[in-house]
């Protein structure tokens, strides 16, 4: 069963990771970021809502979590999504896929400012390997970040926001919103997200290989990828999950190089295995300390 769990995992890595790229063909296509964005927040509604239906879970959000529910759509959905696709835009999606996985560090931040958690010295250590591989990939060592990745200073800022906002999961998660079903949670916010992104939405013309890039971000990357990383859940625990679900930059990486030559110089790569190392580190503490932030953090939601 165990090995159901790890393929299960695996392929939502592999689904994750390709985001980058596909929505990079879709921006090649015309198609602007926040409107790749909005139809992320769109067409994965209606599995998100049959999978609710089907599971019998209540729709219901009680009086005392709307505001929360608010905040998901507003941070988890509408922001997450769009500055990830302007940092995918801006500086490429190996640049990107690594810097969102900044987002242990900004938990073990976060959980210890907003949540009261301990900040205990191996989450100390990830923050500065973070830091550190922040430093590298993003060019500040004076190297060049690599070739097609452009590690300018808004492609750094926008993948470091996208970072924070994907940690607000796990911040929500942890707080009033952690006994409803995924399912649930994206059956809320999709639609939120959805409108809050409208007003800065340019639609444009689409060819057809635009909307299957839409199509293939929205339910493959998103829909799919959420529903069989929970479908390994139920057959590894979630410690070996999100170690495994760190793939998915190698994988955004890997696929970037090959579709669009993009490449890290050796002090990009060093940057990205800190970041990456880092993760290990918040997921290691968790194992370690059952209490702790970071094992929830690193698998997306």
């Amino acid at each position: 069963m165990a090995f159901r769990g790890y393929c299960c995992v695996l392929l939502a890595a592999a689904l994750w990771g390709s985001l980058g790229p596909v929505a990079k063909y879709a921006f090649s296509q015309g198609v602007q970021p926040l409107e790749v964005a909005f139809w992320r927040c769109v067409i994965p509604f209606a599995p998100f809502a049959f999978q609710a239906l089907r599971g019998g879970y209540s729709l219901r959000v009680e009086p005392a979590d709307r505001l929360a529910m608010g905040g998901f759509g507003l941070i988890c959905i509408a922001a997450f999504y769009g500055v990830y696709q302007l940092a995918i835009n801006e500086g490429g999606a190996a640049l990107a896929s690594v810097l969102m996985y900044t987002a242990p560090a900004w938990v073990a931040l976060a959980a210890w400012g907003m949540l009261g958690e301990g900040m205990s010295a191996a989450k100390l250590g990830a923050v500065a390997a973070t830091l550190a591989g922040v430093a590298c990939v993003g060019g500040i060592l004076g190297q060049e970040a690599g070739h097609g990745v452009n590690a300018t200073p808004t492609a750094v800022l926008l993948g470091l926001l996208s970072g924070l906002t994907y940690a607000m999961y796990y911040i929500f998660g942890k707080g009033r919103l952690r006994r409803y079903p995924t399912p649930v949670l994206f059956l809320h916010g999709l639609p939120l997200g959805a409108l809050l992104l409208l007003p800065f939405v340019e639609f444009s013309p689409k060819t057809p290989g635009a909307w299957v890039a839409i199509v293939t971000v929205s339910l493959l990357s998103t829909w799919g990828a959420y529903s069989v990383y929970y479908a390994g859940l139920r057959h590894l625990e979630a410690t070996r999950a999100a170690v495994v679900a760190t793939l998915e930059p190698v994988v955004a990486a890997v696929v970037a190089f090959f579709w669009w030559g993009e490449r890290f110089t050796a002090a990009g790569w060093l940057g990205a295995g800190l970041i990456l190392g880092a993760v290990g580190l918040v997921v290691w503490d968790g194992r370690r300390r059952p209490r702790a932030a970071g094992r929830e953090a690193t698998g997306h939601g």
